[in-house]
């Protein structure tokens, strides 16, 4: 019943959410493989809507369709965005060492997360958008791809993709699974419905007890619900410098000035960074601010109202290695508008702010920075970190603040106290290894899973 009603709300708000991908530029991109109809134009008696999404895309070379090679076995992992793709890919890579003949394919339901997939796994997995859950739509993508198994990352839960990987013999694992509560307490008012969807899944890998015990509230088998850690901790310099790394010249920044990087930072969160940011010029004018906003899109908007406070700025994406800020002005502001350099950037940090805490967002990685040993401030919301708030503070590598006032004030001090900014650092860089180990427990139980699942299958041939 709950799935005759689901699907029946999913009928009913198909012709607004198709409107909505359509209309939108950054969701256009990709439309095709998320109805399930890459290189399949005909097929379906979508013929016409797929001439026209082509015609809106890049063109490309006639290639066979990505999804449909069946030659290799598939391991398919779903990360929704950007935080979960960068999460998860030192375990793609341990994946690729452990499994050279199967195919990887990285699903993403956002641009930012395609980028991640395409810049940091390049040569070791293949990136496809998720389907939407219509039941038509995943029965033909996982008919497609065909996997041997389904990872999905942190907590995405789709009742129709899981329950069409059950009937078709696809375990299905939750890695580096984590509910949010706001996430859990959506979850809760659907939890007949969920309760369904969490029956079909072989194995919960949870970040923490907190995870633990809310993926069995919804429903979970507690047999089938193991807490392993947190992949971010599994990641490292060198995966990070690998990618893209950014110089002080390239920022246009002294080499011994102070620099403060504020990370995923959001509207509302933005203006107290700024604040704290004037009121610390006034003991340490040569410092400069980093400013990475969560959504590159908005760049211009916050350099107008960078400007608007009489501060030198310019965009990241402006720059080149070598030039300076332009003269005038107090303080020295870069808006980090690329993708794929902050978690570089933070090396050059003398104190780091991770946004989405001073707004009630939740919070952002606050990993990237404790990385490279930085301090790590964050404000009161963090919910979607809450754990990793709770490391840093308990070793005295962070500091919760609670407005931009507080915010410059921690900052000048730490730029004033070398001493204790270096016990922070060090203190920052022990969190991080001695909680690592959730890669290595992750993979060794997706190997158990594949390899009962062949064990099984050569019996029954046998018999």
């Amino acid at each position: 019943m709950w799935y005759l009603l689901y699907n029946g709300l999913l009928l009913i708000a198909s012709p607004i959410i198709l409107v909505i991908l359509l209309v939108k530029k950054r969701c256009r991109r990709g439309l095709l493989e998320r109805l399930g109809l890459s290189g399949f134009s005909g097929s379906c008696g979508f013929s016409r809507l797929s001439g026209w999404l082509r015609s809106k895309e890049p063109q490309k070379p006639e290639k066979r369709d990505k999804l449909d090679q069946p030659d290799q076995p598939v391991i398919w992992v779903h990360a929704v965005s950007l935080g979960e793709a960068v999460a998860v890919v030192p375990f793609v890579q341990e994946l690729r060492a452990r499994y050279p003949q199967h195919r990887l394919i990285v699903s993403t339901v956002t641009e930012t997360g395609r980028e991640a997939v395409e810049q940091r796994l390049h040569g070791v997995a293949e990136h496809c958008y998720a389907p939407l859950d219509f039941p038509w739509v995943v029965a033909r993508v996982v008919r497609l791809l065909n996997p041997s198994v389904f990872l999905f990352v942190e907590t995405e839960i789709w009742p129709n993709l899981l329950r069409t990987l059950y009937r078709r013999g696809v375990p299905s694992v939750m890695i580096n699974g984590r509910l949010s509560s706001r996430s859990f307490e959506g979850y809760r008012r659907i939890r007949p419905l969920i309760s369904l969807a969490l029956a079909q899944v072989r194995l919960f890998l949870m970040q923490s007890d907190r995870d633990a015990e809310r993926i069995t509230a919804l429903g979970a088998d507690p047999a089938r619900v193991v807490r392993v850690g947190n992949l971010k901790f599994d990641q490292t310099v060198g995966g990070v410098t690998s990618l893209k790394e950014v110089t002080r010249a390239g920022l246009g920044i002294r080499e011994q000035a102070p620099v403060l990087v504020a990370g995923s930072t959001h509207p509302g969160e933005e203006e107290q960074i700024l604040d704290g940011y004037e009121s610390l010029l006034a003991h340490h004018p040569e410092t400069a601010l980093v400013i990475a906003p969560r959504h590159i899109e908005r760049a211009s908007d916050l350099k107008v109202v960078v400007r608007g406070r009489g501060l030198a700025v310019q965009r990241r994406s402006e720059m080149t290695d070598g030039r300076s800020l332009p003269p005038g002005g107090a303080g020295r502001v870069v808006i980090l508008d690329t993708r794929g350099e902050l978690a570089s950037v933070y090396r050059h940090a003398t104190v780091a702010y991770v946004g989405g805490t001073l707004v009630p967002v939740g919070g952002h990685n606050l990993l990237e920075p404790a990385l490279w040993g930085k301090p790590v401030l964050f404000g009161p919301y963090t919910d979607h970190c809450e754990e990793l708030a709770s490391l840093l503070l308990e070793a005295g590598a962070g500091v919760r603040i609670r407005d931009g006032r507080e915010f410059g004030g921690e900052a000048e001090q730490l730029i004033r106290d070398g001493g204790r900014r270096e016990a922070m650092g060090r203190a920052a860089s022990l969190v991080v290894t001695d909680n690592r180990g959730a890669l290595r427990r992750s993979v060794e139980f997706v190997q158990g899973i594949l390899t009962s699942d062949r064990t099984a299958a050569s019996q029954v041939v046998r018999a």
